[in-house]
């Protein structure tokens, strides 16, 4: 693997051109954003990592869930994915170059805890400890994340998340993580997105374990913050006191298709499997009264017990926000009718109760997901954060886009890849939160997913989110043009020249 070394500053046409549209001026982007802001990417392990049994590693449900025929797009599995296990030096040198000050990854469990009884793999925990010292040595604070979805298979043999017990052995595992790392780490992540996890996974079925199970979907999303509550004190216990804990969560703008009641009721209800199943515990120690009624005849909610919601509850340091694309629901679907909601294209919803309830396209240009792009959504989740957990401060921990630049490439005898859109959906949501800032947001960082272009879960390589190219059959890596010209957006918020290299930096 090489990176192209010409790709290493910034010479993209809206780069240094103030004709360019406002959105795209690095100045511009830049100027809206604190002195302390945090400018980052984001990456998770089995998506990038590779080497799926070196160093003890065990498989977990995604190398399960990969290797079961029609899963993945054309079979694909994280076996090798970008190599990043191999590679990490030259990823990280890489994100020196674009000037990052943050990146947040992921640990994979089945490296740290590769079979049960709790043994710790000390290889597991070398690698990333090699990992922070390389992103410390390059001025880059790292952000880490104890879980983005990679469960260890053995657990999952026994239950996985519906399981209680799961819980606990998580919070082993982030104890035995913190204690190795916690000197170094600052800032630390319990879960990444347990919507995912929990209803993507147990209810629609189009991500690992893949089943299709509203009850154990609503049991697991359960488990998953009583798991995140055994890791908040595990890693209280552990860390020194200055450390930052958050969970990343995905939630949703939601919006009715019209004033109608049955779309008005329709919004309510995908508002509460989306946010508020999850907020209202983890802010306010409660359960949203109309979501515990409209699962009644799913689940008797059985599996939550007395003292789980103080668990769960306890006070974060910082929320993590992944915003990608608004949600567009109403009234009245009809069987067969398509399931508009970005989440794959299961036969399952992974919306318990809410077959009847149909989801459209928002109205303009589309990412190759087919998601809708509209930057008001990131707008608005920031402003209904700030309302309702005032003084808690916020990061953006995953916004991007994929589109079909594998093979698109830039000006003839650069081998670069242009990607026109990415840069300005990057640029339109950089705009919201610098808006959402001056309206009284405490957002204090951005990370664009994604820095590699990786495996894309069940989409497998078909879908490239990455501003930087990845050829997965050598490993080469090329900065598209969304790189180059995020770079200079940080350079110009840092005072730098413009080139990707920061002043003083």
């Amino acid at each position: 693997m090489r990176t192209t070394a010409d790709d290493q500053t910034t010479d993209d046409q809206s780069a240094g051109d103030e004709t360019a549209p406002a959105h795209l001026r690095p100045s511009s982007a830049a100027a809206a954003f604190p002195p302390d802001f945090l400018w980052g990417a984001a990456t998770a392990s089995y998506q990038i990592e590779g080497a799926a049994d070196a160093d003890g590693r065990t498989p977990s449900i995604w190398d399960t869930f990969s290797r079961t025929p029609g899963r993945v797009r054309n079979g694909d599995t994280g076996d090798v994915a970008a190599d990043h296990y191999r590679l990490y030096r030259s990823d990280v040198a890489l994100m020196k170059s674009l000037g990052l000050s943050a990146y947040r990854f992921s640990v994979a469990w089945p490296r740290i805890v590769p079979e049960p009884g709790g043994r710790i793999e000390p290889r597991g925990l070398a690698f990333y400890d090699r990992l922070v010292d390389a992103l410390l040595d390059a001025g880059i604070e790292p952000a880490l994340t104890l879980y983005h979805w990679d469960l260890p298979q053995y657990l999952q043999d026994a239950g996985g998340w519906t399981n209680r017990d799961t819980a606990a052995r998580f919070g082993e595992y982030a104890g035995a993580v913190a204690a190795r790392l916690g000197d170094r780490v600052r800032r630390w992540t319990t879960l990444n997105e347990p919507w995912c996890s929990a209803f993507l996974g147990y209810a629609s079925g189009v991500h690992a374990p893949g089943l299709n199970d509203p009850a154990a979907a609503l049991t697991a999303h359960h488990h998953l913050l009583l798991a995140h509550g055994e890791a908040v004190a595990a890693l209280r216990a552990e860390l020194p006191e200055d450390r930052r804990i958050s969970l990343v969560h995905n939630p949703a703008a939601v919006r009715a298709l019209s004033t109608d009641p049955a779309d008005v009721d329709a919004a309510r209800r995908i508002d509460g499997l989306a946010n508020r199943i999850f907020l209202d515990p983890l802010l306010h120690g409660r359960y949203p009264a109309d979501v515990l009624a409209d699962t009644a005849g799913i689940t008797d909610w059985a599996f939550l017990r007395d003292g789980d919601l103080a668990r769960i509850a306890q006070p974060l340091d910082e929320l993590g926000v992944n915003y990608y694309t608004p949600t567009l629901v109403g009234g009245g679907a009809r069987p067969g009718d398509p399931r508009n909601d970005g989440h794959g294209g299961g036969t399952s919803t992974p919306w318990p109760g809410c077959e009847d309830i149909r989801f459209a396209h928002a109205p303009g240009p589309r990412t190759a997901m087919d998601w809708p792009v509209d930057a008001s959504g990131l707008y608005d989740v920031l402003m209904r954060l700030r309302a309702e957990a005032p003084g808690l401060p916020l990061l953006v921990t995953e916004n991007g886009a994929a589109y079909d630049d594998d093979t698109a490439a830039g000006p003839a005898g650069n081998g670069r890849f242009a990607d026109p859109e990415r840069r300005t959906y990057i640029a339109e949501h950089l705009a919201a939160i610098g808006r959402a800032i001056a309206d009284g947001a405490d957002v204090r960082g951005y990370f664009v997913w994604s820095l590699l272009d990786n495996f894309e879960w069940s989409y497998g390589y078909a879908k490239r989110f990455g501003i930087v190219h990845v050829d997965f059959a050598s490993g080469r890596r090329t900065l598209k043009d969304s790189a180059h010209w995020y770079a200079s957006v940080i350079a110009a918020h840092r005072g730098g020249n413009g080139n990707g290299e920061s002043q003083g930096a």
